[in-house]
């Protein structure tokens, strides 16, 4: 059976402080709200108007001019200074007339408030300041000494419009709090996907070069064994083939171990920590070591004491993605220079093959924007093409002091202008 959960209607202040916080041209029954309000006024002011004493009790006109401005109060959210001179309207020979001056105040004042809470600051002191002069002559005409009837009626007007300016404030305060927030939250979740697809592309890119790597050397190391069982089966060289066969199971484990550390990072988020770094520049002595196996005559040279992990790894990638592509590109008799030294204040790699080069009209694969991306991700540069005398050459520059935050290149932009057939 299915658990259903309820929600607790919100409390009366809940309500209370929604209400203050929306604006009020956005809010649900907006029109109807204002209808009933504008009937409760009605009957306030007429109640105030036979119960108080202050001037003459309305006549038929003055019934009329009362509640007639009451009436456009229906529309003051939408059109609140109009509203307004509707009322002034029927309000000012109401006051002329000397009727009840007590009953027309509520109206009036829920008017003004509107125009504070839902206009500009200008406004709403161009519209204070007119309903004071307003006020001023009506009491001028009426009550020509009533000059602490006119202050108590001006302070009314300006607390009421100084009040719809505090809410209107405090409303932008409010939706700007809000606007922080979903936009924080936005940003966090913007922030998440990007580090997932960076994730996502290093770890295709290091399985990439740990593929192309081990099953290049797999395929010609079994090459090797092939052309030995083959080239005179009468006195097979027993040596020889233990040898390639013992290579391609080095291969293996080499390369099941570097894909288990690759892989980990996949569950360092459940278990909460991984099996360490990716090899960096003390790895790269194995990969020369296995490209000799391969049957190329690998010269190594390596003048750099420490880097930082993210260089260290962008390195070890680079020169492997390079050595596989000579190994399975160069032809026999392959001879490799490879060169890792620090100059300048950045790490430079070089490897360079006397070989035949990539093969015309190639499908050109993912090995040479792989590293240009591996080379960027650490703000560095990487030139590959054929070298000066033949072969081919790959050089990076890695500088040791990298931002890790600049996004890799799409493959597009990075596309060499001289492809290779890679794996």
């Amino acid at each position: 059976m299915q658990a259903t959960t309820t929600t607790a209607p919100p409390h009366l202040g809940e309500r209370v402080m929604a209400a203050i916080n929306r604006d009020p041209r956005t809010a649900p029954h907006g029109m109807r709200n204002d209808a009933l309000l504008a009937g409760a006024l009605a009957v306030v002011a007429t109640a105030l108007a036979l119960l108080v004493n202050d001037g003459l009790r309305p006549d038929a006109l003055g019934w009329s001019l009362l509640l007639a401005a009451h009436v456009p109060l229906v529309w003051r959210r939408r059109h609140p200074v109009p509203v307004l001179l509707v009322a002034l309207a029927c309000v000012a020979p109401y006051h002329a007339l000397d009727n009840n001056h007590t009953a027309p105040i509520p109206a009036t004042m829920v008017v003004l408030y509107t125009i504070a809470a839902t206009g500009t600051v200008r406004r709403t002191l161009l519209t204070g300041t007119t309903v004071i002069g307003v006020t001023l002559i009506i009491n001028a005409l009426t009550n020509p000494d009533g000059a602490v009837e006119l202050l108590r009626i001006s302070g009314w007007i300006v607390a009421v419009l100084f009040c719809g300016i505090d809410v209107r404030y405090y409303r932008q305060y409010v939706a700007a709090i809000v606007e922080r927030a979903e936009r924080a939250e936005r940003t966090r979740e913007e922030e998440a996907r990007r580090r997932v697809a960076e994730e996502r592309l290093r770890i295709a890119r290091d399985l990439h070069d740990l593929l192309a790597h081990s099953i290049t050397l797999i395929g010609v190391q079994t090459s090797v064994a092939a052309h030995v069982l083959a080239a005179d089966p009468d006195r097979l060289d027993h040596e020889a083939v233990a040898k390639a066969l013992d290579d391609i199971s080095d291969t293996c484990r080499t390369a099941r171990g570097e894909l288990r550390t690759t892989l980990e990072v996949l569950r360092a988020a459940e278990h909460g920590d991984g099996r360490g770094p990716l090899p960096g520049l003390d790895g790269i002595a194995h990969l020369a070591e296995t490209a000799r196996t391969a049957g190329a005559r690998v010269d190594l040279t390596v003048r750099a004491d420490h880097a930082p992990p993210a260089v260290g790894a962008a390195a070890y990638r680079i020169v492997q993605e390079a050595l596989t592509n000579s190994v399975r590109h160069g032809g026999p008799g392959l001879s490799i220079q490879v060169n890792v030294y620090e100059k300048d204040g950045a790490l430079h790699v070089s490897v360079t093959d006397d070989g035949t080069g990539p093969t015309a009209g190639g499908t050109p694969g993912f090995g040479l924007v792989g590293m240009r991306e591996r080379a960027r991700s650490v703000g560095g540069t990487l030139d590959a093409g054929p070298g000066v005398g033949g072969g081919f050459e790959v050089s990076a520059v890695l500088p040791e002091l990298s931002v890790l935050s600049v996004p890799p290149p799409s493959p597009e932009l990075s596309a060499p202008s001289v492809h290779r057939e890679e794996a």
